[in-house]
C-alpha cells in the first residue's frame, strides 16, 4: 500500500506543478504502476472544471475560456506543450530520420512547433468558449464533467502510445515506454472506460475512443518520421488527445 501511495504521489508530482516532492525512487515505483495516469487526470479534470466554471460566472465565455486555458497549464505545467513543439518541429524537418529527430531534439523553437501548439491552443479555446457559450451562468454540470473526460482520456492515450510504441533513446520518456505493457494499458483503459461512462455515458466512450485513435495516428506518424516514439512524442499525444476530446465532446 506505501508503494502504491508512493506512486501516487509521484505521478502526481510528474503530471502536475503541485509541490508534493519527486524523485528517482518515486519515479521508480510509478514505472511500475503507469496505469495511475488516468487518476490523475480525473483530479486535474476536476480542478481545471471547477475553475471553469468559476470563471464562466463572471467573465464572458471568450474571456472565460482564455483563463481556463492559463489555469490547465499553470496546473499542468508546459512540459507536454514542449512536447508538442519539439513533435512539430520533427516532423516538419526535411531529410533523413535522424535529422528530423535532431531537430525534434533542438532546443529552439521552429516553425513546426510554432504551428502545432497554436493550432492545439487555438482549439482549446474554441471547444472551450463552445461549452461555456452554451450555459453563460457557469456551463453547468457539462463543463465539468468535459473536463474530467477529456484529461482523462488524454493520459489514457498517453498509455496507449506507450503501450503500442517503441522507444527511439534513452530519457524519462523511455523508462515510461518500457514499463507500459498490455497490463498498464488495459487497466487504465477499464479505469477511463468507467470515468467517461459516469460522467458522460455514451458520448464519455466516444470521447475515449477518439483519444485512444488519436494515439494510434500520432504514432504511426512518429514511426513514419523518427522510426519510434520518444518523451516528446508521449507528451504532444496528450496536448492532441485532450483537444480533440474537448472537440468531439462539444459537438
Amino acid at each position: 500500500m506505501g508503494d502504491f501511495l508512493f506512486a501516487l504521489r509521484s505521478c502526481l508530482g510528474f503530471l502536475t506543478t503541485i509541490p508534493v516532492g519527486i524523485s528517482m525512487e518515486g519515479l521508480a515505483a510509478l514505472g511500475r504502476r503507469l496505469y495511475l495516469f488516468p487518476v490523475i487526470g480525473v483530479l486535474v479534470g476536476i480542478l481545471v472544471g471547477v475553475l471553469g466554471l468559476i470563471f464562466g460566472l463572471v467573465l464572458p465565455p471568450a474571456i472565460a475560456s482564455v483563463v481556463t486555458i492559463v489555469a490547465l497549464y499553470y496546473l499542468t505545467g508546459i512540459n507536454h506543450l514542449d512536447g508538442l513543439a519539439d513533435f512539430g518541429d520533427g516532423v516538419v524537418a526535411h531529410g533523413s530520420r535522424e535529422k528530423k529527430i535532431g531537430a525534434m531534439r533542438d532546443v529552439s523553437l521552429g516553425i513546426g512547433g510554432v504551428v502545432f501548439c497554436v493550432i492545439v491552443i487555438l482549439g482549446l479555446f474554441a471547444a472551450m468558449s463552445g461549452l461555456l457559450e452554451r450555459d453563460p451562468a457557469g456551463a453547468g454540470y457539462q463543463f465539468l464533467a468535459v473536463m474530467i473526460a477529456a484529461e482523462v482520456s488524454a493520459k489514457q492515450a498517453m498509455l496507449t502510445i506507450s503501450a503500442f510504441g517503441k522507444s527511439i533513446h534513452p530519457g524519462l520518456g523511455s523508462i515510461m515506454i518500457d514499463g507500459t505493457g498490455l497490463r498498464e494499458f488495459g487497466v487504465g483503459l477499464l479505469f477511463s472506460a468507467a470515468v467517461c461512462w459516469i460522467v458522460l455515458a455514451g458520448v464519455g466512450l466516444l470521447v475515449l475512443g477518439c483519444a485512444v485513435c488519436v494515439a494510434f495516428v500520432v504514432l504511426g506518424v512518429a514511426n513514419r518520421n523518427f522510426g519510434g516514439i520518444s518523451g516528446d512524442v508521449i507528451g504532444a499525444t496528450n496536448e492532441i488527445a485532450r483537444v480533440v476530446a474537448l472537440i468531439v465532446a462539444g459537438m
